[in-house]
């Protein structure tokens, strides 16, 4: 069983990086990841909401993802693949983002949001309770290939973007730096956090154990 610790981790990094979808969405005019490139592209031509098309292709990449490499899929995979979704339809609902406009305020809410999904990103992947189903692609090939975890989501994405790039997607300036910057950021966060949270399960550990006296 996965430890609270673990679950909090989890579950407010899967809110931050929602928001920092969210912020980016926005102001797409400035040009969006190349996972949202797709959701949007799908939401433009078919209908149904950003974060159901978030869900679908999630669930796919899932199915993908379980016949190539079950190693990343846990319960928190399912958990992610649904709750993203939901929780940018949320944030858009609530409608609280100031209305976008063709001044430099637009870049700095754009840059902040690219920070924030590193951030999130990285966040919810080093709790270990299940990778979301593109990073638990990712980092699968990752791990298979013995390459770095930044570079293989730039490949990744980068095939992702011509493909929403073909179906009509919002794609400009900030696509690219979302697809060559976002993923040092995850990859450095995503590290970082996971020996953290390492290191306070070792210490909740030791303190558990009986210590040990001299005979």
């Amino acid at each position: 069983m996965f430890s609270s610790l673990r679950w909090s981790v989890f579950f407010i990094g899967l809110l931050i990086f929602s928001f920092g979808i969210t912020m980016t969405i926005n102001v797409q005019y400035l040009g969006l990841s190349p996972w949202d490139v797709l959701n949007v592209a799908f939401f433009e031509r078919v209908g149904l909401s950003i974060g159901s098309w978030n869900i679908i292709i999630s669930i796919m990449l899932i199915i993908v993802s379980w016949v190539l490499d079950k190693s990343y899929i846990k319960i928190g995979t399912f958990f992610n693949a649904v709750l993203v979704g939901a929780f940018v339809d949320f944030y858009m609902w609530l409608d609280f983002l100031p209305v976008p406009s063709n001044t430099w305020v637009n870049v700095v809410l754009m840059i902040i949001g690219i920070v924030i999904m590193g951030f999130g990103g990285g966040m919810y992947n080093a709790a270990k309770v299940g990778s979301g189903p593109r990073d638990g692609f990712m980092l699968s090939i990752s791990d298979k290939l013995g390459a770095p975890i930044g570079r293989v989501r730039i490949i990744a994405e980068s095939l992702v973007l011509v493909i929403g790039l073909f179906l009509g997607g919002p794609v400009f300036v900030f696509t690219f730096i979302f697809t060559f910057i976002q993923s040092p950021i995850f990859q450095y966060f995503y590290l970082k956090i996971s020996r953290r949270i390492d290191l306070v399960e070792q210490h909740r550990l030791n303190k558990k154990l009986p210590s040990n006296s001299a005979s």
